[in-house]
């Protein structure tokens, strides 16, 4: 058994039901495992030790009694620091000073993670307001990665990725517009779902309206899956929000990937590719075929997605930029404030067009789906690379952005899941992407679990 601050959610729950182990003592571990490793990672903006003991203790007395809260009753969470929080200030990693700081509430997600009975216990770090494939900022430094500090854990969910995969925190929230939740997950050896658009409700409205996505990273599917439905289901704060119940997404979770028409593609036409992730990748097609998967090449080209989603969100740069009146000054992310003014000089006739390319690649992706009933790729176009880099070193500018296949699919609002499915020659991990139809949430998870079963990643843990 692994140590108890490796624990699954799952497990977790399983032990505390039969009495094995308690909140207190899983929060005491964690705590120390944040001591120990949290020097060397800067993956927390702040960890709140005396708050999470407090409901670990209110933890116990349930399970004692049984009648725990919910699902994740027990369970530490931890949360990006985009998402608010009405006892921790929300700074968006940057210098600029908190926004609402007398107002404070909780986002949805929040609410709902406390009402499952998960333990919080701090905020992860991000790039300054998210803008970044990597987890640098001058409000908080370098987060790095657990499996080589030398290495970036990505972004712009890097902190939660990195806590996730260091054993800090079971299940951390993370948020994607342009691969932010899946970018993390891939480097960090862990997984990462962005949920269908609208399904995980965003409230206090996210600055990247149309395009944020709101999800879980945990170590494995079965915690990812537990999450999901947990902060899943219609709000009406949120006007965006698909007005449903939570799917529910763990009947059937076990139903295994026979019959299912998998279409793989290693590249979706991206400029650049890394051979030891095409390589990786595509044994993961042969895995899909012996669990019973029809699984056949795709001629799929998305590789114009990245250029259209500058279109569709630097007009958002410049927007949260004007919003931040005199404060902007404090802005330092020079990819958001270049971003931001390339926004500033875009006509509305230029926006629509883009909108209306947007539209197009949905249409795309609808027919695509039409035939096959999921898509499978690489998460990530490299391995994890040093940190002090926004893209890959050893990449020429005409080869791309290394999140370039993790974009189209926030364009389109598909549900996506990256997945552990090997390492490269160095030891960084690899994720393999899993992308359904809208709406397919359950789906997705089904056959990104039993994937993991069959490749059997999940024991293996960061060297740190």
């Amino acid at each position: 058994m692994s140590k108890l601050y490796f624990r699954t959610a799952t497990q977790l729950v399983r032990e505390y039901r039969r009495g094995d182990c308690s909140p207190v003592e899983v929060i005491n571990a964690v705590l120390a495992r944040i001591d120990d490793c949290e020097s060397q990672l800067n993956a927390w903006r702040l960890v709140d030790a005396r708050h999470a003991r407090s409901q670990a203790r209110a933890s116990e007395k349930r399970w004692r009694k049984a009648e725990p809260r919910g699902a994740l009753d027990g369970v530490p969470v931890a949360i990006k620091d985009v998402t608010e929080t009405k006892i921790w200030p929300t700074r968006n990693g940057s210098l600029v000073p908190e926004r609402r700081s007398l107002t404070r509430v909780d986002a949805i997600v929040v609410e709902r993670l406390k009402r499952e009975g998960a333990i919080l216990l701090g905020k992860t770090q991000t790039p300054e307001f998210a803008w970044l494939g990597v987890t640098e900022s001058e409000f908080h430094g370098i987060t790095r990665n657990p499996w080589n500090t030398d290495w970036t854990p990505g972004g712009s969910s890097g902190g939660s990725g990195a806590a996730v995969a260091a054993g800090m925190t079971a299940i951390a929230t993370g948020t994607d517009s342009g691969g932010s939740i899946r970018g993390p997950a891939s480097f960090c050896g862990v997984v990462g779902f962005k949920p269908t658009f609208g399904r995980v409700p965003v409230w206090p409205a996210s600055p990247m309206m149309g395009m944020e996505h709101c999800g879980p990273v945990a170590r494995c599917v079965r915690d990812v899956a537990l999450a999901f439905q947990a902060m899943a289901g219609g709000d009406s704060r949120d006007g965006s929000a698909i007005q449903q119940e939570a799917p529910a997404v763990m009947t059937g979770l076990e139903r295994g990937a026979k019959g299912l028409r998998i279409g793989f593609s290693p590249d979706l036409g991206v400029a650049r590719v890394d051979d030891e992730v095409r390589k990786t990748v595509s044994e993961a097609r042969r895995v899909f075929t012996g669990l019973g998967a029809v699984v056949s090449r795709a001629n799929l080209d998305l590789g114009d997605a990245r250029k259209l989603s500058y279109a569709i969100c630097n007009p958002m740069a410049a927007r949260i930029r004007s919003r931040l009146g005199q404060k902007a000054a404090r802005l330092s992310n020079e990819v958001f404030l270049s971003c931001a003014d390339d926004g500033e000089q875009m006509s509305a006739l230029e926006y629509l067009e883009a909108e209306a390319k947007r539209t197009e690649l949905r249409g795309k992706m609808t027919a695509f789906h039409e035939k096959y009933d999921l898509l499978i790729c690489p998460t990530l176009a490299c391995a994890p690379f040093p940190v002090g880099h926004a893209q890959p070193p050893h990449w020429r500018k005409r080869d791309g952005e290394f999140m370039a296949m993790a974009t189209p699919f926030d364009l389109t609002g598909q549900p996506a899941i990256s997945v552990p499915c090997g390492f490269s020659a160095l030891g960084g991990p690899i994720g393999l992407q899993i992308v359904g139809a809208c709406g397919e949430d359950a789906l997705v998870l089904r056959a990104a679990r039993a994937f993991e079963k069959a490749v059997q990643l999940g024991k293996v843990h960061p060297p740190i």
